[in-house]
């Protein structure tokens, strides 16, 4: 049963919620001011607590941030009978979950209990269940960042439904989880979960692998095969990297979504199929509908329900629970106890950019569990190295969006000028960081120092 905790100086709105609460099947506990209500948090594990702005022993934000800074594992709901945009605005900035203004509408509160209830079981609930690519041990969705709680609210609202969902994010940033948490969450979590990468598979064998073949229907194929589209019959489907599928391809899947139906390669009987499809990808699909190499159709018969996936150093303050929980995991897979980690080695995770995302971070944690020479992670027990395919990955996004904003301007921009600008932008910022050492700033340009100092003229 979970547990809810009303703080609020006025007996009367503590006894009325009470029992709405009550009649929701939920645990209520009542304090009638902060420092009962630490009392109580101290004592009892809680799952939302309901907190009043303006009680005399103590201010409901202070109370707030006490929570906050005790690292107090509740989701906070705050109310007033006197709303002011600052209030809310601090009070969301301080962590809460809503601000709600009395009288509270009961309808509209227990929708938000029930969603925050909802988002605490993503929290703490394995997703990686069942299917044939389910990871042996199950792996969670990390983060408790405000960006990460929303992500959570969407699952909990798309989940039931048979909604087509597209997930957007950088590479290792976890869409097949969230495509899993969807599926362990819908109505179809009984039935098979499968998923397929568009772009590890060679286009000429992705749609036999989506839809099957027939003996004969081309060299090798010497008995028939069935398709993921046909072996997922009323469950999901989760195709991964959609951006990378042929035109050819993307058809077959649009006839698949639109009316159930396909045939085999090489075949002719019609088979229908009831098949969720969730999809996923890094690209920019819209840039790609553009230019002719995505169908439109398509892209908006999956586009029903997007879920942005932010990238890592976006959300830097899910790296400890991101840390703590890859250190458990992977002491116990190695069979080496690790106790935790130092606040340095900490401290050196969180500073930096991880173009690679989580799935880089879960990687550095492997390695320094294997490294360690004890039972405490410190910074000696880190490997870090340059990974060019992801840096470079991540220059040619920041280089898509500099393009974009350049062809935004109605004055063109010539080629040469923009080289120009791009080439004093690079100067000005080595010369910047180096202090005005010539040597390390022509080092950092991977040019000469007389080169730099010729081009550094051509702007003083």
């Amino acid at each position: 049963m979970s547990t809810i905790l009303i703080v609020d100086d006025q007996p009367a709105i503590c006894y009325s919620l009470k029992r709405l609460f009550e009649s929701e099947g939920l645990e209520p506990l009542t304090a009638k001011g902060g420092h009962e209500a630490l009392k109580v948090l101290k004592d009892t594990i809680v799952d939302i607590a309901l907190i009043d702005v303006r009680m005399p022993d103590m201010d409901g934000l202070e109370l707030l941030s006490i929570i906050k800074q005790q690292n107090i594992n509740v989701q906070v709901l705050m109310m007033t009978a006197f709303s002011s945009t600052e209030k809310a605005i601090e009070a969301i900035r301080l962590g809460a979950y809503d601000y709600l203004t009395k009288p509270v509408d009961n309808d509209e509160l227990l929708k938000i209990v029930r969603d925050i209830l909802r988002v605490r079981e993503f929290t703490s609930t394995l997703v990686g269940f069942g299917g044939e690519d389910a990871d042996f041990d199950g792996d969670r969705i990390i983060g408790n960042s405000p960006q990460m709680l929303e992500i959570y609210k969407t699952i909990g609202r798309v989940a039931p439904t048979d909604a087509t969902v597209l997930i957007r994010g950088e590479s290792g940033t976890g869409k097949e989880l969230i495509a899993r948490a969807i599926y362990h969450y819908s109505k179809r979590a009984k039935m098979p979960f499968l998923a397929v990468n568009c772009a590890a598979i060679v286009d000429a064998l992705l749609e036999s692998e989506l839809f099957g073949h027939e003996r004969g229907a081309f060299t090798g194929a010497e008995y028939r095969k069935i398709g993921k589209f046909e072996r997922c019959h009323k469950g999901t489907l989760f195709l991964d990297e959609i951006g990378d599928m042929s035109l050819e391809t993307q058809a077959k899947v649009l006839r698949a979504l639109q009316d159930g139906t396909f045939e085999r390669v090489g075949g002719n009987e019609t088979i229908k199929t009831d098949v969720r499809i969730i999809a996923a990808t890094n690209r920019d699909i819209e840039g790609l509908v553009k230019t002719g190499r995505f169908r439109e159709d398509l892209y908006y018969r999956l586009n029903v329900v997007t879920i942005n996936i932010p990238p890592l150093r976006e959300r830097i303050s899910d790296v400890d629970q991101l840390v703590s929980y890859f250190i458990k995991k992977y002491s116990r897979v190695f069979s080496k106890p690790i106790d935790g980690i130092s606040h340095e080695a900490l401290e050196c995770l969180k500073s930096r950019h991880w173009y690679g995302n989580v799935r880089e971070l879960e990687n550095t944690i492997q390695k320094a569990i294997i490294l360690c020479r004890d039972n405490h992670i410190s910074t000696h027990c880190f490997e870090f190295t340059t990974d060019d395919t992801t840096q470079q990955s991540c220059l040619e996004e920041h280089i898509d969006i500099l393009v974009k904003k350049v062809f935004q301007y109605s004055k063109p921009t010539p080629l040469p000028d923009l080289l120009c600008l791009i080439e004093t932008a690079m100067i000005k910022k080595a010369l910047e960081q180096t202090g005005g050492n010539q040597v390390q700033a022509a080092k950092m340009l991977g040019i000469s120092r007389n080169t730099l100092r010729s081009k550094a003229n051509l702007f003083d």
